[in-house]
Parts: C-alpha cells; sequence; structure tokens
C-alpha cells in the first residue's frame, strides 16, 4: 500500500507541482487548499505524514498543527511545515506548535522528499531502537511502540523527533549530549540551528517533568548541552 500524505498549501502551482512529484515516488497524496478543510480531513482519514503551509486561508498552518497535535488518534501524525519567509521566528514557532520539520520557500523538491522518507523511516520504522523497552526509575519508554509511561500512566504522544530525542538520551543516562551531537543523531540535517534542539527539549519536558520548569529528567548542562538523569542512578 502506498504511503499516504495530506499537502495543505494554498498554491494551485505548488500543489499540482508537488503532487505530480510526490506521486511519481509512490506516494498517495491528497490535497487540500485551506486550513479548515487540511484539518477536517486529517481526522477523518487515514495519513502517514502531512505537509502543511505556515501561511493559509482562513485557519493557518499553526492554529492546525496545534489542533492536530490535541486531536486524539492523529496527535503523532507527523507534520512537515512550509514556511514562506524562511525566518527563524517562523521555524521556531512551528517547532513549538509540534511540526516535526520545516522547510523554506521556495524550496529544491528533491530535498522536501529526502525529508520526507527520513521522517517516515524514523517513525514507521525506526532505526537505532535496539528493540528493547527501557525502564529508568518509574519511567518506561517502549521503542517498538513507540509509547512512554510513567508511574504507570501513559504521558501524552511525543511527536517523531520528541520521542528520538527522548530514547536516544535514555539509552545513555548521565551522558551529556552537545546540541550538535542531537542535531545530528535525531534530525540528521546539518543546516539547522541548535534552537531546533532548545525547543524539542522544551516541548519534550512539558509532556514527561512533573514541573518542566523545574526538570528532573531532562536536565540543561550550562554551556555543554543535555543529559538525561536517572534519580536513582
Amino acid at each position: 500500500m502506498p504511503q499516504k500524505i495530506l499537502l495543505v498549501d494554498d498554491e494551485p502551482g505548488l500543489v499540482k507541482g508537488l503532487s505530480h512529484s510526490l506521486d511519481r515516488e509512490g506516494y498517495d497524496v491528497t490535497p487540500a487548499h485551506d486550513g479548515e478543510t487540511g484539518l477536517r480531513l486529517a481526522r477523518e482519514h487515514e495519513f502517514d505524514l502531512v505537509i502543511l503551509d505556515l501561511m493559509l486561508p482562513g485557519k493557518d498552518g499553526l492554529s492546525v498543527c496545534r489542533e492536530i497535535r490535541k486531536s486524539p488518534g492523529i496527535e503523532s501524525l507527523p507534520i512537515i511545515m512550509l514556511t514562506a519567509k524562511g525566518e527563524d521566528v517562523d521555524k521556531i514557532v512551528g517547532l513549538e506548535v509540534g511540526a516535526d520539520d520545516y522547510l523554506a520557500k521556495p524550496f529544491n523538491t528533491r530535498e522536501l522528499i529526502a525529508r520526507i522518507k527520513a521522517l517516515l523511516r524514523r517513525t514507521q520504522h525506526p532505526r537505532d531502537t535496539q528493540g528493547c523497552i527501557l525502564e529508568i526509575d518509574d519511567i518506561v519508554i517502549d521503542p517498538e511502540a513507540r509509547t512512554v509511561a510513567i508511574a504507570g500512566r501513559r504521558t501524552p504522544e511525543l511527536t517523531a523527533k520528541e520521542f528520538d530525542l527522548l530514547h536516544l538520551m535514555a539509552r545513555h543516562p548521565g551522558r551529556v549530549f552537545e546540541r550538535e551531537q542531537l542535531l545530528d543523531r535525531v534530525w540528521g540535517m546539518e543546516h539547522y540551528d541548535t534552537r531546533t534542539v532548545d525547543v524539542c527539549v522544551g516541548r519534550v519536558r512539558k509532556k514527561i517533568e512533573e514541573d518542566p520548569s523545574n526538570p528532573t529528567y531532562l536536565l540543561t548542562r550550562w554551556g555543554v548541552g543535555y543529559s538525561f538523569t536517572a534519580k536513582r542512578g
């Protein structure tokens, strides 16, 4: 079965050209030309990934992304956000509301396809998971189901990048990861800036920490990066 992609963008030329390119790659593309339609389709049908433009008529891309992340059953749906301006503030805000990846317009179609393949590969056929459930203190991380539970209770669904970040660090408790190392291991894209990591860490803390402003698991190592710390380790 071809993997299904929801493409939400209001530029007819871009939608037509990108749909054709993705179709040649073997993907099944469903277009939507406004935010309301895109959100409705995401809720009513099963998709493997969403390509979401930031600037949309009516409900904008940020609002659609927020709604998807709050919708049971699709809250972990991979999202690549397209930003017209390419400004850092657009990228950071997109990541803060839950986008897994971003790409500034105009973009190279081959690069977007590479991002799609990488994101789908990590979410549907996760590599580097080692297939074993991690149990550290009262936190349980299941790499096959890609779920996290704390004290027997499931946490809110983590996005693809959030889960990859947490799982990587939890497999190496006490190790301090530099931001550049996390970018390479989790995102695999050299051109990202390190604020991408900071935003992702902040989102993970909101989902696993009792007090995100005073974390006990994901700790900041000032001037270096971050580490996962076991309370009883």
